[in-house]
């Protein structure tokens, strides 16, 4: 390679680089701290171009064993370019306490390993701007905890799934493995 060659690749490259990166939407730039922590997340940082499961979560609520399914969810999945975001939410008043406490029933007693973000609202006005964003494009706010909001890689919600329906249904796993 001549001189000139390598110059042009060394200009030319990153801007095609960069070029490749997928574009993140505006809704899902958003920086949150994680769980108990002062550690911050982008999600455009750090999850561009993956599909992604959102869930809204309470320690102390009937269906906080999802915890574990969620796990297992992510780990089958984790590989191929796909997460799980935790939002932990007082909302329906059963994520009462510390953060602290909330981490130890992800951390601790589920063992959770995807990430988990600060506790937020996820309802009404005072929801965080990635909520506002699902309920405006899907016409579903979160009736209890534990509503899942599956993401493709260009960021549209392309399934919604109630408290009711387990992380491991059927429907759930194949609405996952088509958007992978």
């Amino acid at each position: 390679m001549n001189y000139a060659s390598l110059i042009a690749v060394l200009l030319v490259g990153p801007t095609a680089i960069a070029q490749s990166q997928p574009e993140c939407e505006s809704w899902l730039d958003q920086q949150f701290n994680k769980l108990n922590s002062t550690e911050t997340v982008r999600i455009c940082e750090q999850f561009a171009g993956q599909v992604l499961l959102v869930v809204n979560t309470a320690s102390q609520c009937g269906f906080t064993p999802q915890f574990e399914q969620l796990e297992a969810v992510y780990q089958d999945y984790k590989e191929q370019g796909f997460s799980v975001i935790g939002f932990p939410s007082n909302d329906f008043n059963q994520d009462r306490g510390s953060e602290e406490n909330s981490a130890k029933v992800c951390y601790l007693d589920y063992g959770v390993t995807f990430p988990m973000l600060e506790r937020t609202h996820i309802r009404g006005e005072k929801a965080n701007p990635v909520f506002q964003h699902l309920a405006k494009q899907t016409g579903i706010q979160p009736k209890w905890n534990f509503y899942k909001y599956i993401i493709d890689r260009q960021g549209e919600v392309i399934a919604v799934f109630s408290s009711q329906t387990k992380p491991t249904d059927a429907t759930m796993l194949n609405a996952i493995e088509k958007a992978l």
